[in-house]
């Protein structure tokens, strides 16, 4: 009989989830509620995938041209060569190449834009980036010095109206003071080749020989090397050990430090609106406390009869824990499940509505994505889970205590 007894709130409790209520405000309130937890599960699991598939998106894409780690000195770096040596001994660093970084303004007919040129030597950017597995027109061995060539992004080149060997000027803002007056400096360039990656380098990213670099800007050597690491995750502890080989003199960074804000941002908004979609599981929260208030005033009589049939305040309170937290579980468990299907089908869905109705989500010459990145951590699943389910159970505190306070002999004074 004591096991019997032990079962009886998880009896009743899951009995009163399924019996047909006499008041169908109650029920209205309870579906609402199951299905408001389904709604707010599922669109948390469904756009956390889509934030983390455009921060890894945008990682793949941008750190593919982005180099892992910059290695620079105020004086310059006229013996390049001797650094990338040390730097290459290094068993985590795959390779160095030499640059010169500045910001430039490009002109061409009526188009100006302001640009960031990276100066390479092609033969040794191509050992560590993948620019050249990226290129639309041309080639990077088109970079030859004394031609002062230039490789542009292609939402650039389209911006500027260009095509291969077009001509266009740079303007250095370095400011020349001669006799004759002050005035910028300012060089022509050939457009020699057109990349493609995906990414906002696309827009403002060019880049010529390293040598023609020299002449332009007016500098020995190189002004730092660009590093790559075997891992793009540990390029901070690489470069930290780098900086402590080299020395003072050296200044020392990775992409976390030149790229961080960007992926801060990402991070930022996916904080942000996980925050405002729980605001959805907070509803259906609040709709269990307010189905379970109803339900105790409701089952006053019962609980009344129960009492009197001897079942404690606590098993009492555990009927409408079960109730309320079965309903929580359900629609938990919907939001998962609906959440990860949604996931994986995302892009053919909008793949199919796109040939319906002819149009497209995401225009190729405007956006960066042509189609939606998704990728489901079931981390953001497990916490999801949990943050539903604790909410669910806390939900049904108030209710079930106001029903374990409830004594017999008031509740069948009227009855």
């Amino acid at each position: 009989m004591r096991p019997m007894m032990k079962n009886i709130p998880l009896y009743i409790g899951l009995r009163y989830t399924r019996a047909k209520r006499r008041n169908q405000f109650i029920s209205f309130i309870s579906a609402f509620s199951l299905i408001g937890m389904a709604l707010g599960v599922m669109s948390l699991i469904v756009v956390l995938s889509v934030m983390n598939g455009l921060d890894r998106e945008m990682k793949q894409r941008l750190l593919s041209v982005i180099p892992h780690g910059y290695i620079s000195r105020d004086q310059g770096l006229n013996d390049w060569q001797e650094v990338a040596q040390k730097v290459t001994q290094n068993p985590k660093v795959i390779g160095a190449a030499p640059y010169i970084a500045s910001e430039a303004l490009v002109t061409y007919a009526e188009g100006v834009q302001g640009i960031q040129v990276e100066s390479i030597l092609p033969e040794e950017e191509s050992k560590i980036s993948v620019i050249s597995q990226h290129m639309l027109l041309g080639s990077l061995a088109d970079l030859k010095p004394g031609e002062f060539g230039v490789i542009m992004g292609r939402l650039m080149a389209s911006q500027l109206g260009l095509a291969l060997g077009d001509k266009v000027v740079i303007t250095s803002p370095d400011i020349n003071i001669t006799p004759a007056g002050v005035y910028l400096r300012k060089k022509s360039f050939t457009l020699v080749g057109v990349f493609e990656v995906g990414a906002q380098v696309d827009m403002d990213l060019a880049f010529i020989h390293l040598n023609d670099a020299q002449k332009f800007f007016r500098v020995q050597g190189a002004q730092g090397l660009h590093v790559k690491t075997i891992d793009l995750y540990q390029a901070a502890d690489v470069m930290n050990e780098l900086a402590k080989q080299l020395g003072s003199d050296y200044r020392v960074k990775d992409w976390s430090q030149t790229q961080g804000s960007l992926f801060q941002s990402v991070k930022m908004e996916k904080i942000v609106t996980g925050t405002l979609l729980n605001i959805l599981i907070f509803i259906a929260v609040f709709n269990i406390v307010s189905s379970l208030v109803l339900m105790v005033a409701d089952k006053r009589s019962d609980i009344a009869v129960l009492r009197t049939l001897g079942l404690t305040a606590k098993q009492v309170m555990g009927i409408f824990i079960v109730q309320g937290s079965a309903v929580g579980f359900a629609g938990t468990l919907i939001g998962i499940v609906a959440g990860c299907i949604l996931t994986w089908l995302l892009n053919p869905i909008m793949s199919l509505l796109e040939a319906l109705f002819s149009f497209h989500f995401f225009d190729p010459d405007t956006f960066y994505i042509s189609t939606l990145p998704s990728y489901l951590m079931w981390q953001d699943v497990l916490t999801i889970t949990l943050t539903a389910l604790i909410l669910s159970f806390l939900a049904t505190l108030y209710p079930a205590y106001r029903a374990g306070k409830i004594e017999p002999a008031e509740a069948l004074r009227y009855e």
